[in-house]
């Protein structure tokens, strides 16, 4: 069995979560890993005890690392790791009975939120669970408040919109290849344009649609590939008559001039 390449760590944050100071590192292969001696001690759990409950489990154990390099005070120091994700896989198999009187609530925070407010760690720069602004927020209705969820709404919808546009992205010029090879098959083209020409239809469309998709906030490449399949009557751009070619960009670029007020630059 070959062995188990040693993780490298990108960036190592110390995150304040009621309290106690937990350990959060990213790593070389994407993701978000916890110091498991932190999550322990702060729980006044015994980590040997721990650790080899995680060995034993067939999921958390793929998401554990023994040996990750962590920046301490005395320099690099080798320590276990626990993938984020699965934080509240193995703290759901604790209970509360399990830990002391005192710790027994702090283990239902944790439970509710840690895996949470360590992965926002990296991805929003928080890194404090702020117990007093959260109830700030849920408490208060001021204009300050209200300017503050607002941020915080076009935030996430800014985030969620990016995303979906590279996923829809993806996944319509995925299918478009796919048509366009059928179509290919069944009917291929005479005198159609050029893979040149082709390439600069192509261009042109995208061009169109992306500046579309900033007044829509919309991903507009299917409306107007569809545009301009309905006007020139192709199932295909690289179907294009190559007659009608100039045809094609005069009208694309016309549009592009609707749109931002200019030419396009090519």
């Amino acid at each position: 069995m070959p062995e188990e390449k040693e993780l490298a760590v990108i960036d190592q944050r110390e995150v304040t979560f009621y309290g106690d100071t937990l350990v959060a590192v990213k790593a070389a292969d994407g993701h978000i890993y916890v110091s498991f001696r932190h999550l322990c001690d702060a729980l006044g759990l015994d980590r040997a005890s721990q650790a080899r409950r995680l060995k034993r489990h067939s999921v958390l154990a793929k998401g554990y690392k023994g040996d990750v390099k962590l920046t301490s005070p005395g320099g690099l120091q080798p320590a276990g790791v626990l993938r984020v994700d699965l934080i509240p896989l193995w703290l759901s198999g604790l209970r509360a009975a399990a830990v002391k009187a005192e710790l027994q609530e702090r283990l239902v925070k944790y439970q509710e939120e840690a895996a949470k407010v360590l992965w926002e760690a990296f991805q929003e720069g928080r890194l404090t669970a702020d117990q007093d602004l959260d109830q700030l927020l849920q408490q208060a209705d001021n204009e300050a408040v209200q300017a503050y969820q607002m941020l915080q709404a076009m935030v996430k919808l800014a985030r969620n919109q990016i995303l979906m546009e590279a996923h829809l992205t993806g996944r319509l010029d995925e299918h478009e290849q796919r048509l366009e090879t059928i179509e290919a098959q069944v009917n291929p083209p005479t005198r159609a344009v050029s893979q040149s020409q082709a390439m600069q239809i192509s261009q042109a469309v995208k061009a169109v649609a992306h500046e579309l998709g900033n007044q829509t906030r919309r991903n507009e490449y299917q409306g107007v590939y569809g545009e301009l399949y309905r006007r020139f009557e192709i199932t295909s751009y690289k179907l294009l008559p190559a007659a009608r070619f100039q045809e094609a960009m005069d009208w694309l670029n016309e549009w592009y001039q609707t749109v931002t007020g200019r030419d396009m630059p090519f």
